[in-house]
């Protein structure tokens, strides 16, 4: 038996530095071991299929979706776009696969919850400024087991338009009040004054100056109601400009003279258009009986027409005080007046220009403004001119004609001309 060395002890034969090392390799393997199976655990879990099967779209609805008017979506049991129209991403209803706005996300949550067709009006924020609002009807109803549809149309232009409406039907109310409450004041002033005949004669003479304004009024609201029906032009016919602007001045010949005013007319001849006669009548003389109106007694109005890069232009230029700068995108405006107390006296409806406006939009054409304070003001109407048989435009030996006769202040160039704001 071999004898231990002394200080080195036994344990069963073998060492106790030779356990120590056996126990650290176990402890290390068994460590390795369970790290493994966790990786192995979370590796099975991420690679197992969804609970539940993806469900797809019922047949024939992506096609149905294509057509529709409205802006279509389809949004999955978790909120997630999986088909649209393209004009709902026009509208920016849909960025990739996600919908936009947080008030459709909750109608559509609604609808998959208690499975009822549900319709709101909205209004959403146009653009990630949301700086613009757009207001959105909406019906969402559900679409299979799992899907909810969504449309949504725009009806931005709608809620416009009938705003406009109560703003016009306001407007008119106001401005029949003022002369149908003088003609009630006259009438008892005269009832009053029934010994007195000066009197008498003097508020009766008041009273038919009210009397006209409300009949011009009323007849102008008549006019402006009519234009603004898109079909008004049933059968355009070709007319004289030329003629239409000769007459227009005639109109207009006793009040210029009662100011002692100058009208002076230089059109080229053989200017023609398809449209109304009548209504251009109206708009030439509109813009003749502002100008005149405006200027100063002694002062000179031109009227002048030419033909120009296919368009028949008719400018009429006055030398009275001018139009602000700042007052000029409006004055096409229903009711609106630079100076409203001068259009009172003057008899001014406020409703002149927009007829011109909307006179000149059913031909196809426009009006444009330029005036600068102290030197008068330039309004011109354009009109696309009527094609001959040749296939050419009627008076074309017109593009070379004269300007309009000369005023004291320069003709503005189309560079100069301002584009209202409608």
């Amino acid at each position: 038996m071999l004898r231990p060395t002394l200080g080195a002890p036994y344990i069963d034969g073998v060492d106790a530095t030779s356990a120590a090392v056996l126990a650290g390799f176990a402890g290390l393997l068994t460590g390795a071991l369970a790290v493994v199976a966790v990786r192995y655990s979370e590796r099975q879990q991420t690679s197992m299929p969804p609970t539940a099967p993806v469900v797809p779209l019922p047949a024939g609805v992506a096609d149905v979706l294509a057509v529709l008017r409205s802006s279509a979506i389809v949004v999955d049991s978790a909120d997630e776009v999986i088909n649209n129209s393209p004009s709902a991403t026009a509208y920016g209803l849909v960025k990739g696969r996600e919908l936009v706005h947080g008030e459709l996300r909750h109608l559509a949550r609604q609808v998959r919850r208690d499975g009822v067709i549900r319709e709101a009006k909205l209004e959403l924020a146009r653009g990630p400024l949301g700086q613009g609002r757009s207001i959105m009807q909406a019906r969402v109803a559900p679409l299979g087991s799992s899907h909810v549809l969504l449309l949504v149309e725009d009806h931005t232009q709608a809620h416009r338009v009938e705003e406009v409406r109560r703003d016009f039907v306001a407007n008119v109310s106001h401005e029949l009040k003022t002369p149908v409450g003088g003609l009630g004041l006259l009438a008892e002033a005269i009832q009053d004054a029934k010994d007195d005949p000066e009197a008498v004669e003097r508020f009766a003479s008041r009273m038919q100056v009210e009397s006209h304004r409300l009949a011009q009024l009323v007849k102008e609201i008549v006019d402006l109601s009519r234009l603004q029906v898109a079909d008004t032009l049933h059968e355009p016919r070709l007319v004289d400009v030329t003629a239409a602007v000769r007459e227009a001045i005639d109109y207009s010949r006793v009040g210029a003279d009662a100011k002692q005013i100058e009208i002076a007319e230089a059109c080229a001849p053989d200017l023609k258009v398809f449209g109304d006669e009548d209504l251009l009548v109206t708009a030439v003389r509109n813009l003749i009986g502002n100008a005149v109106a405006y200027s100063e007694p002694g002062t000179r109005v031109a009227v002048g027409g030419r033909l120009n890069d296919e368009m028949v232009e008719i400018t009429v230029t006055d030398q009275g005080q001018g139009i602000p700068a700042e007052e000029q995108g409006r004055i096409f405006e229903r009711f609106y007046r630079v100076d409203d107390a001068r259009s009172r006296a003057t008899g001014g409806t406020g409703l002149g220009l927009a007829i011109v406006k909307h006179i000149c939009a059913n031909h196809g054409g426009d009006v444009t403004v330029w005036s600068e304070e102290g030197r008068g003001s330039t309004f011109t109407i354009r009109l696309p001119a009527a094609a001959d048989r040749t296939g050419g435009s009627a008076g074309a030996d017109a593009r070379q004609s004269a300007p309009p006769p000369h005023t004291d202040h320069s003709q503005p160039s189309s560079a100069q001309k301002v584009e209202p704001r409608v």
